[in-house]
């Protein structure tokens, strides 16, 4: 009798769960990735999953809605070694290249890729155990971005590259619609598109100019590398953590699907580098940036005055804007997630390749 209660409960919970998908514009299927990049969790546990070369955002039910992260530790020495073995690739081949905490249940999704293997999608749970998520038969919904890149290669030398793989930099979710920063093919093509969730198409966004501090000069080819929503004396607006590397705010009223909008430059954070990957928090009542960087290290970064409407309009030789400190415990930090209100998780790198997953108290 136990066991026949213990079925009907659970075939209960798949159909509500189905029912929520369906709800959600989600429809049974099996997703075909060409590339799985950035990431980011919207409501009911849907992973949103960037797909640079198809330059198309899917929407992903994971059935994975239950845990506490508040009492989640992750401490994994070689991860992309663990990746490796899962998935039947060599640890040189792995690319990781995004991670992101559900914020329901606390368990970890990686996006990954190597030669001769189809992307993939790795979930840690908050026992440490690595399981690739399954792509069949799952609920999911899928928008095309107009107007990419060509998926070709560009340039000489160190300016050689596939601007195809810039069409999404970052994702965020926020009251119902998903941020899509990227590249276009367009005269101007940094590009912020908005698309209220549940999806099905997207428009062509909205083109994007910064003055670019290092560089003392306007620009609209600038790469957002990441992005993170905020609300600023209440009006909700995003924060854009651009390559070399100014920090520009954007309201979000101000996106609108072929216009051009000027963002405000409020920090530069010192040339020849570029953000990671970034999250907002609080601590001691105060919100602050915390944003992993390639060559300046782990930064916290203060939110105080950002509703002030002067920004960086000349040239900036250092840094400039937003006061900032360089955390010097957190070094070789390539990824980063907020885990709970106490704590985040980072990906470092090691001199030896090793990329090692742990817990840090949020500084």
């Amino acid at each position: 009798m136990r066991s026949r209660i213990t079925l009907l409960l659970a075939a209960l919970f798949l159909a509500s769960n189905a029912h929520g998908a369906e709800i959600l514009g989600l429809k049974k299927g099996t997703p075909e990735l060409k590339s799985a990049g950035p990431l980011a969790f919207g409501p009911s546990g849907i992973l949103l999953v960037g797909d640079t070369k198809a330059a198309a955002l899917f929407a992903i039910s994971t059935d994975d809605v239950k845990g506490d992260p508040a009492k989640v530790e992750f401490n994994i020495n070689g991860l992309n070694k663990k990746v490796a073995q899962l998935l039947g690739a060599s640890t040189q081949e792995i690319v990781i290249h995004d991670l992101v905490v559900n914020p329901l249940s606390g368990n970890l999704y990686l996006s990954v890729s190597a030669p001769n293997m189809s992307p993939a999608i790795v979930r840690v749970s908050a026992s440490g155990k690595l399981s690739q998520l399954s792509l069949k038969d799952v609920a999911f919904s899928k928008a095309t971005l107009p107007n990419p890149p060509e998926d070709k290669e560009v340039g000489q030398g160190r300016r050689r590259r596939n601007y195809r793989d810039s069409s999404i930099t970052d994702l965020a979710y926020v009251e119902g619609k998903i941020i899509v920063a990227g590249r276009t093919n367009g005269p101007s093509p940094t590009n912020i598109r908005e698309l209220t969730f549940p999806f099905t198409e997207a428009d062509h966004g909205t083109s994007i100019e910064i003055f670019h501090g290092a560089h003392g000069r306007l620009e609209d080819s600038a790469r957002i590398r990441v992005i993170v929503p905020f609300n600023i004396n209440g009006e909700p607006s995003l924060l854009a953590g651009f390559v070399c590397t100014p920090l520009v705010k954007f309201p979000l009223s101000s996106l609108k699907p072929g216009k051009k909008v000027r963002g405000t430059t409020v920090a530069e954070l010192g040339n020849r580098n570029q953000p990671l990957d970034m999250i907002v928090y609080k601590k001691g009542g105060k919100d602050f940036l915390l944003v992993a960087n390639s060559a300046r290290g782990v930064m916290k970064v203060s939110t105080e005055d950002l509703e002030r409407k002067e920004g960086i309009e000349k040239r900036v030789s250092g840094t400039a804007g937003q006061p900032y400190e360089t955390i010097p415990g957190l070094k070789g930090v390539v990824q980063l997630d907020r885990l709970n209100d106490d704590h985040a998780i980072v990906l470092i790198k090691t001199e030896d390749g090793a990329l090692n997953l742990k817990t840090i108290d949020l500084p």
